[in-house]
C-alpha cells in the first residue's frame, strides 16, 4: 500500500502538472471507484466539470485538489485515497477509451484537462476511490495540508492528523500526546489519530533508527526519546520522498508512470535474516497486529516483562 511518501510524490507531480487547469469533462467507468460520493456518478461528474484546480494538498495518505468556488457555493474539493493499488497518471493526450479496454487497463475514471490532457484515475484491486468533499476549517487555522492555500480540510479527512512532512505539525506536542497514551509506540506510530501518513514500512525504518522495539510501551518512553522517534520517522520518509517512495509492487507509480526506488536503502524492513547494517545481527520478522515487523534484536531489545 502506498504511503506517506509514495502519495507526497504524487501530490507533488500533480501539482507540476495540472494546477491551474480546468476540468472539461468526467468519465466514471467503474462507478465503484467513486462510491464514496454521496450523489453517485453523474452528480460526481457535474460537480467537476467546469471547475479550475487551484491546489493540490496532502494529509497523511489522503490527496485532494481545491477547487475555485462559483460564487455563493460551498468551499469544494476532489478528494482521493490510493488504496492499495490506486494511481493517478497525467495524460497529455490520452487515446480514446472503450469500456472493454477501461477494464483492461483498469481506468477507473477519467477527468479531461482544458489543455486536452487528463487524469486518469487507476485501480487495479479496486480499494482506492474519489470523491468532490466539502471543506471545512482546521481547528487550528492552519492550511489544511501540505500544499493547502486555505485553512480548510475535506470532511472525511478531518479526523485525521497532521503528518510529519506537513509544516503546521507540533512534533513536541504529538511526542507528549504519545506518551500519554497506553499502548505500544509501533501502534501509537500507525495510530492516524495521532499522527498521520506512517505505515508499516516505516514504522519499522524509524524505530530501528531511534533503536526502539516497537512493543516498549509508549507511557516510559522520555520526552527526548518519543520526539527522537518521531524525528527518525520524518527523517527516513524524507529520504524516501527524496528517491520517488518505496515500491515493493509494479502497481505503485507516480504521475508519469515510475517506481520508487528506496526500497534499495531499507535497513530491516523486509530484510528478514540479512545482517543489521548497524551490528551485523540478523534481522528478525515477528507478527504485529496481523502483518510483519522487522527489527534487529541486538539494537532493539524487546522490553522486559514486568
Amino acid at each position: 500500500m502506498p504511503e506517506l511518501p509514495e502519495v507526497e510524490t504524487v501530490r507533488d507531480g500533480l501539482a507540476g502538472h495540472v494546477l491551474g487547469s480546468t476540468v472539461t469533462d468526467v468519465e466514471v467507468f467503474r462507478p465503484y471507484s467513486v462510491r464514496r460520493h454521496e450523489g453517485g456518478p453523474v452528480d460526481f461528474a457535474a460537480r467537476l466539470r467546469g471547475r479550475r484546480l487551484v491546489a493540490v494538498a496532502r494529509r497523511g495518505k489522503f490527496l485532494w485538489l481545491e477547487l475555485d468556488e462559483p460564487e455563493g457555493a460551498p468551499a469544494e474539493a476532489l478528494l482521493g485515497h490510493l488504496g492499495m493499488s490506486g494511481q493517478l497518471l497525467v495524460r497529455s493526450a490520452p487515446s480514446p477509451i472503450l469500456d472493454d479496454e477501461a477494464t483492461r487497463t483498469h481506468v477507473r475514471v477519467r477527468i479531461g484537462l482544458d489543455d486536452g490532457g487528463a487524469i486518469d484515475f487507476v485501480d487495479q484491486r479496486t480499494f482506492g476511490y474519489l470523491a468532490v468533499a466539502d471543506l471545512v476549517p482546521t481547528p487550528d487555522g492552519a492550511p489544511g495540508g501540505l500544499g493547502a492555500t486555505v485553512p480548510l480540510v475535506p470532511v472525511p479527512v478531518a479526523h485525521v492528523a497532521r503528518d510529519l512532512l506537513d509544516p503546521a505539525t507540533d512534533r513536541d506536542a504529538v511526542a507528549a500526546a504519545m506518551r500519554r497514551r497506553r499502548t505500544v509506540v509501533k501502534r501509537a506510530l500507525l495510530d492516524q489519530t495521532l499522527v498521520s501518513g506512517v505505515g508499516n514500512i516505516y514504522a519499522d525504518e524509524a524505530l530501528w533508527r531511534a533503536r526502539l522495539h516497537g512493543e516498549r510501551p509508549t507511557q516510559k518512553l522520555t520526552r527526548a526519546k518519543a520526539r527522537e522517534l518521531l524525528d527518525a520517522a520524518a527523517e527516513v520518509m524524507t529520504e524516501a520522498l527524496a528517491a520517488g517512495g518505496t515500491s515493493f509492487d509494479a502497481l505503485y507509480v507516480n504521475v508519469n508512470g515510475a517506481s520508487g526506488y528506496f526500497s534499495r536503502s531499507l535497513a530491516v524492513y523486509g530484510q528478514e535474516g540479512e545482517p543489521c547494517p548497524r551490528c551485523a545481527t540478523p534481522v528478525v520478522r515477528t507478527r504485529f497486529m496481523n502483518r510483519s515487523s522487522y527489527s534487529c534484536p541486538t539494537c532493539q531489545p524487546p522490553p522486559t516483562p514486568r
